[in-house]
């Protein structure tokens, strides 16, 4: 255990209020998906159905193992494979811990990856980089903002740079500690964040395309709806919300005894939701006014919205802050994801949180600016038909996370005694919650585990539709 300088036990750092676990958590659960994956499966999938379907899902699948993992991080006080220690499990229920770990790390290896892009947009538009796509004919200009993503995807060195800036600026949160790093950056990012993005979308329903945009993304159409989409929809569920890979049970750890569980995963569900489609009435809008086809990934983010918010007026202005609130979600996501193995160096190796910031980024950044860029020294293995790109982001989200999330959901459903849940939902029986507990443990048993048997063999392939 961590001593003072009078050798006495260092009380472990916590969240300081409510609202400051909100914001952490809400950061934690935002991230690039919200703005590039999310609306454009909503609106591809039946809009408003598909969202009522998402969100019956959140219920089955997200708030459970957001409650499990947050009950194993607040009543332990330890990182995610320390966890199992605290509770005198079996060691086989470590694997959980390893498996987010190692869920963590290869993430971050390419994630930080697309954050160097986002940081990178983030300066060529405070630059006017993209003021010059406005006087060209929409062809022209769309073929050069694609080609501006490729050079900066597949560039030598800029790639590696702007990698190192978004691992750089994480490590310097973190070297903070949990109040005076995390803590004081998500309060800070996530309010701005959210002005930011009410910005961009109000700004886009002023155009003449936010009716066709605005139906794009919200009108229920339960003829688009299909057990394809069903299936899409669970998985979000799951992968939308942080889980299986630690990061719950991490900055569960950090929460105090006053904060209500229950209460604070409903909100950052809900809240998630509502970022995802603020972003896309910041965008659909704009891409339905210049008669251009709604797309996903990439594309849509590094190619799509430069061009069509340079031909808005003052849309360089509009560019910068929708670029300034991607970067804002990319680093709140990676602040999360760095720290599940920093405490957990930490804590099981003992290393102060200086060195462990400074071993984990260091690996991070190593690896990834090794073998995520075409150009990098590992750029052009594949294994398995992979790019080391793509392998990295194949084995954490659809064989590490997956699994890690089953584990969690068994392991709390069965092996965590029903007075000992109801006890740490109800914070010592101060929240009138007890009977929503019995619920929870019921669809934990017999709900939850069985739809991530079906999310698990669908990211697999093995369960097609």
């Amino acid at each position: 255990m961590k001593t003072n300088k009078n050798g006495k036990p260092e009380k472990r750092e916590t969240f300081s209020t409510s609202l400051a676990v909100f914001f952490a958590t809400l950061g934690s659960a935002v991230g690039l998906g919200n703005i590039w994956k999310f609306p454009y499966m909503t609106g591809m999938n039946g809009g408003g159905a598909f969202i009522l379907v998402y969100l019956f899902f959140v219920l089955l699948i997200g708030i459970p193992i957001m409650l499990s993992e947050f009950y194993l991080g607040r009543k332990t006080r330890s990182n995610v494979v320390g966890v199992f220690d605290k509770l005198k499990a079996s060691r086989f229920w470590k694997l959980i811990g390893y498996f987010g770990l190692l869920s963590a790390m290869l993430i971050m290896f390419f994630y930080s990856t697309v954050a160097g892009w986002v940081y990178s947009y983030v300066f060529k538009a405070l630059r006017g980089d993209f003021r010059s796509l406005s006087s060209m004919g929409l062809a022209e200009a769309k073929a050069a903002a694609e080609k501006a993503f490729e050079t900066t995807a597949g560039g030598t060195y800029e790639p590696m740079v702007w990698q190192f800036v978004a691992v750089f600026v994480v490590a310097a949160i973190l070297l903070g500690g949990v109040k005076k790093g995390i803590e004081r950056v998500t309060k800070t990012l996530m309010p701005l964040l959210l002005t930011l993005i009410v910005i961009c979308a109000v700004r886009a329903l002023t155009l003449s395309g936010a009716g066709e945009g605005v139906a794009f993304l919200m009108k229920a159409d339960f003829s688009k709806l299909s057990a394809a989409s069903v299936l899409a929809a669970m998985g979000l569920a799951f992968f939308k919300l942080s889980l299986g890979m630690g990061t719950m049970v991490t900055y569960g750890s950090y929460f105090n005894k006053e904060n209500n569980l229950i209460g604070t995963s409903f909100q950052v569900a809900i809240s998630d939701t509502l970022v995802s489609l603020l972003a896309g009435l910041a965008v659909f809008p704009v891409v339905f006014t210049f008669n251009l086809a709604p797309e996903g990934g990439p594309g849509l983010l590094f190619a799509t919205i430069p061009l069509v918010f340079s031909l808005l007026p003052l849309g360089n202005l509009l560019l910068v802050l929708f670029f300034l609130l991607t970067a804002i979600a990319a680093t709140t996501a990676m602040i999360s994801m760095v720290e599940v193995p920093v405490v957990i160096f930490m804590e099981e190796l003992k290393v102060p949180r200086k060195k462990a910031v400074l071993l984990i980024t260091g690996l991070m950044f190593v690896i990834g600016v090794l073998t995520t860029h075409p150009q990098s020294l590992f750029g052009g293995v594949t294994i398995a038909g992979k790019s080391l790109f793509d392998l990295f982001d194949y084995l954490s989200s659809n064989i590490l996370m997956p699994l890690g999330g089953l584990l969690i959901t068994l392991f709390v459903a069965y092996f965590v005694k029903k007075n000992e849940l109801i006890r740490e939902m109800t914070n010592n029986g101060h929240l009138k919650t007890a009977g929503l507990v019995t619920l929870l443990q019921f669809v934990l048993k017999f709900v939850t585990p069985l739809l991530l048997i079906i999310v698990f063999l669908n990211a697999l392939g093995i369960l097609k539709l």
